[in-house]
């Protein structure tokens, strides 16, 4: 009897460490995520033909998120920084959208919206991604996936049937330069490539510098130019 209650004791013992084990398995990672690596949504990642927004991630803004509602156009809260957001923003749309423009739907969706994106309202838009599940959603010339363009609505503060337009598009887009830190560049409280670097880390079609997408070998993303290309944009807007 002393011998199978030695052995019953040791193992409950075992058993118990097995469960601490498992729980650590299961918890203890989750409770310190890295604000940095990409966690994939395989329902929201594109191919590496036309990289998304925040491919491969939840959608989280991966910087401090823009603090206030825009009770205006953010384009005219940007005042001096106006110019050189809207040339970023042409230098994102070439690595993300291409011709398509603000009309640009990501390739991969098997079933596209009835009808250009720009000529859509944003509820139209959730509606399409609702009735179209277990396929790609990124859209618009900034390439934006549902959980990122839920949120940057949400900053924004309008309803289901604000239209997206080229100007609602930009202003969106406006929102994660500011999170990228265009503000804090050009008060040199980051440097350049720090600020190419929070690019890469929110557009998948930008290098960092390492040469290779922020997300390259996820879900087949990578970076559409050369750290070389990139850097030669960005002196021609600041440096010009």
């Amino acid at each position: 009897m002393v011998r199978l209650g030695t052995l019953f004791f040791m193992v409950c013992l075992m058993f118990g460490a097995s469960a601490q084990a498992q729980e650590g398995l299961l918890w203890g990672n989750a409770a310190r995520p890295s604000l940095l690596a990409p966690r994939v949504d395989p329902t929201h990642t594109v191919s590496s033909n036309n990289p998304a927004l925040f491919a491969g991630t939840t959608g989280h803004s991966l910087f401090a998120p823009y603090p206030v509602r825009q009770k205006a156009p953010l384009g005219q809260q940007l005042g001096d920084l106006a110019t050189p957001a809207s040339q970023i923003r042409d230098l994102i749309a070439s690595a993300e959208a291409g011709a398509a423009g603000y009309d640009a739907v990501v390739w991969a969706a098997r079933v596209k919206p009835p009808k250009p994106p720009s000529q859509m309202t944003v509820g139209e838009i959730y509606d399409w991604i609702k009735a179209t599940p277990r396929q790609h959603h990124a859209i618009g010339r900034y390439q934006f996936i549902p959980s990122t363009l839920r949120r940057l609505v949400g900053i924004t503060g309008v309803g289901r049937d604000q239209p997206f337009t080229p100007q609602y598009q930009d202003q969106l887009a406006d929102i994660l330069l500011a999170e990228a830190g265009m503000h804090r560049y050009h008060a040199r409280e980051i440097g350049r490539v720090t600020f190419m670097n929070n690019l890469a880390k929110i557009w998948a079609g930008f290098p960092n510098a390492s040469g290779r997408s922020h997300y390259h070998g996820f879900a087949g993303n990578k970076a559409t130019m050369s750290w070389a290309t990139f850097s030669q944009e960005m002196a021609a807007i600041y440096d010009s």
